[in-house]
């Protein structure tokens, strides 16, 4: 399975995000990947503190999903990507990754659990967390285990997704820089590899507000394929034997003495 992750960054301006989905989904494309990764937010970018993205959100039937799905017949490949969809609460929406395959169909939708209320910033003020369940889905034969941005710091939903059969952790974000923060995010996709004896594909927006650095980690933990700050994308390919090579010499999911249950 072939995986490319693409960094770029979203405005304001939903027409405006829906081309450069078109133009970043084409360039990808050209390497025929299974699946091409987007950031976090590709729809609209995160209102200012105090803002709301209410008036942003969409419905999952409609334009920002229309493009996917239109994106995805078009090149034959499967695109997951950061939206914000409307929930019972009209100011406060789902963070919602869409995931939908090469044929244009919807494979899954995963709202975001774990709201960003950390580091001086109330995600929760703007949002709707979802409900705590892993969403798993498949593409290529593979299972692609869904988790967003600041999901990344509560290792117990990886593992829960892993125990759900995913073999791949895709993880769009805006992780937002900052002191600190990129090391953050590098050493937390490292590290749900590497516990997780799984892969890793990142997709961050970059630009003023976010940090870039996307990625592909293997379940050794080591990176495949990254793109540094700038725009752009990089495709990994995701091996079946490796993962089961590494889980052999590796059983730490079998060596396991304590389990949690998700609440």
């Amino acid at each position: 399975m072939k995986i490319a992750v693409v960094q770029t960054a979203s405005s304001y301006d939903k027409a405006a995000n829906r081309d450069l989905v078109t133009r970043v989904v084409a360039d990808a494309a050209r390497e025929q990947p299974d699946v091409v990764v987007l950031p976090e937010a590709i729809m609209a970018d995160f209102a200012v503190e105090g803002g709301s993205v209410g008036e942003a959100a969409e419905a999952l039937d409609g334009e920002f999903v229309d493009t996917l799905r239109k994106c995805a017949l078009e090149h034959r490949v499967a695109i997951v990507a950061g939206m914000f969809e409307r929930s019972c609460d009209q100011h406060r929406p789902y963070n919602t990754l869409l995931a939908v395959g090469a044929d244009g169909s919807l494979l899954g939708a995963y709202r975001k659990i774990h709201l960003y209320d950390a580091f001086g910033y109330k995600e929760s003020d703007q949002l709707t967390p979802g409900d705590v369940a892993p969403v798993v889905v498949k593409v290529a034969g593979r299972s692609l285990g869904l988790m967003t941005c600041y999901d990344l710091r509560f290792p117990e939903l990886s593992r829960a997704l892993v125990d759900a059969g995913a073999e791949v952790l895709v993880v769009p974000a805006a992780w937002v820089r900052g002191p600190l923060k990129e090391h953050h995010w590098t050493t937390l996709l490292t590290a749900r590899a590497v516990e997780n004896t799984c892969y890793v594909a990142a997709a961050a927006q970059n630009g003023k507000k976010y940090c870039g650095l996307s990625q592909v980690i293997d379940p050794q933990g080591i990176a495949l394929t990254a793109v540094g700050e700038a725009d752009g994308y990089a495709v990994a390919e995701v091996s079946a034997d490796r993962l089961t090579d590494v889980r052999r010499r590796n059983p730490s999911l079998l060596n396991r003495r304590y389990t949690v249950s998700p609440r």
